[in-house]
């Protein structure tokens, strides 16, 4: 199964509780294209990038990290957007973004749209965002929406995280919509409780679950942080708590990887529960580090059976 993680990628600063600064990269949706590959999945990621120095440090990296990067134009002239976190004490972060003109909101809008839309359609499994969707322009959107529908009309998956963010989304009955449409076309769901609440209002996770059935979503997660996640499918409801409670350094791409623990598990033949308790033990890892993608050597190691 190759994976197609779609999305965009961001000059990052981040700051530090004492106030020093420290300059990187990331992406909620390239975060998890990094983990799926760290698990041996092969995974493109798919934005647009320009034509300066740190665009060319994006892409070595990802290069690096053996996440392919096949499907990433580049603009003359432009430059990716730029955010900043503060963490405070607790591991919590807050964000500052400057990203107007970044490629990546017009990738589906392109002059090579078109065929990119043709080589979706061959991958295994599409995984998007609603950051993703907070990107594109009304035509963007409609662009994508197509060709997600033609990869799942040939048999590809389709995975989305809400990841809602108010700051992307300055009406909130219009980011209700979006994901209603684009969630009609998922055959996975794999939200965050708070987000869910924060843009539907839901009352808690079996809310969310009984919302996102209603599109018609068959398999879906529903993440709790330090309370696990609850998993919904055609034979009934678990919930798989985490195997232990971590004090968060920082929360960056808890999500994400979770989400990358769990797609991977999934892929290699875990039942849902078992692939959920690996996404818990590689987000535990991701919190405990500072920065969205923790050292090389600090990935668990899941050669060790189903619930590895």
């Amino acid at each position: 199964m190759r994976v197609a993680s779609i999305g965009e990628c961001m000059i990052e600063i981040a700051v530090k509780p004492g106030g020093d600064a420290q300059l990187a990269s990331g992406g909620d949706t390239l975060n998890t294209a990094v983990y799926l590959a760290r698990q041996g999945v092969a995974v493109d990621y798919v934005t647009a990038l320009g034509d300066d120095p740190y665009s060319d440090e994006m892409l070595a990296r990802w290069q690096a990290e053996g996440v392919g990067t096949g499907l990433v134009p580049r603009l003359p002239g432009r430059v990716p957007g730029l955010y900043m976190i503060r963490t405070d004490d607790r591991g919590e972060r807050t964000f500052h973004y400057w990203r107007d003109r970044a490629p990546a909101r017009e990738v589906f809008e392109l002059p090579g749209a078109a065929d990119l839309a043709g080589t979706l359609a061959g991958y295994g499994l599409l995984y998007f965002s609603g950051i993703t969707l907070s990107l594109y322009s009304d035509a963007g959107r409609d662009a994508f929406h197509a060709a997600l529908s033609a990869a799942k009309a040939r048999g590809a998956r389709i995975a989305f995280d809400g990841n809602y963010r108010p700051r992307g989304w300055p009406d909130k009955a219009r980011a209700q919509a979006v994901f209603a449409r684009f969630l009609a076309l998922a055959t996975h769901a794999l939200p965050t409780f708070d987000d869910e609440q924060a843009l539907f209002g839901d009352a808690d996770p079996q809310a969310t679950i009984a919302r996102l059935r209603g599109y018609g979503v068959g398999e879906i997660v529903v993440k709790c942080g330090g309370e696990g996640c609850h998993i919904a499918t055609a034979e009934g409801v678990t919930t798989v708590p985490v195997p232990r409670v971590v004090t968060p350094v920082d929360t960056t791409a808890a999500g994400d990887s979770f989400n990358a623990g769990y797609l991977a598990g999934r892929f290699a033949g875990l039942d849902p529960a078992a692939a959920a308790l690996r996404g818990h033990r590689l987000a535990a890892v991701v919190i405990g580090h500072r920065g969205a993608v923790v050292p090389r050597d600090a990935m668990p190691d899941f050669a060790g059976g189903p619930s590895a």
